[in-house]
């Protein structure tokens, strides 16, 4: 376990597939944040693209890549984010209202993977993964791991949000992020 001050060689990173795992609010974002910058002053910048899937924050729940970055650092990266993305657990009232905003964040997210395949980028960091695994099929977020020389991603991977109003969305974010953790070379848990 790691806390979220962790320091990350990020060369060691590089040509590589990394996940960082953790519980609402244990610093995924954030540690993410510093990993980009210091790609950034590395000289990366021109090879890295950011698909922010986070929600707005919500207490200390979710948050968008970018609150953490500075102006310069934003300014040099390809940086995409959907118009907007829904907290489908903390957000939605009923079964059917948890399964829509899911579903409408598969909708809002799809294209910018889709533009990523189109036009890559050597380094891929993903923020908060986990939300499109709600409803998005994984083989979209492994062909985007595939095309990426370094994949770089978080995602909530815990117990707090598990009240999915019977959903199952917090199942299959589980079953997926295993899945998915095949293809990756290291793993970082915040705790």
């Amino acid at each position: 376990m790691y806390s979220s001050e962790i320091l990350v060689d990020v060369k060691s990173l590089l040509n590589k597939k990394t996940i960082i795992l953790g519980e609402v609010g244990s610093g995924k974002t954030k540690l993410t944040a510093k990993i980009v910058e210091q790609l950034v002053r590395e000289g990366c910048s021109n090879q890295i693209t950011v698909i922010d899937m986070a929600p707005p924050k919500i207490g200390n729940i979710g948050g968008l890549l970018k609150d953490y970055l500075n102006e310069e650092t934003l300014s040099k990266i390809k940086y995409l984010k959907p118009p907007i993305v829904y907290a489908p657990r903390t957000t939605g009232k009923t079964r059917e209202e948890v399964l829509e905003k899911a579903r409408a964040n598969t909708r809002a997210i799809k294209p910018l993977l889709q533009h990523y395949l189109q036009n890559p980028t050597e380094i891929l960091i993903i923020n908060d993964l986990s939300i499109y695994l709600h409803q998005g099929p994984l083989e979209d977020i492994i062909n985007c791991l595939e095309k990426a020389e370094t994949f770089i991603a978080n995602a909530y991977y815990g117990h707090k949000l598990a009240d999915d109003k019977n959903t199952g969305i917090s199942a299959r974010e589980e079953e997926l992020i295993k899945e998915l953790i095949k293809k990756i070379h290291i793993i970082i848990v915040l705790s």
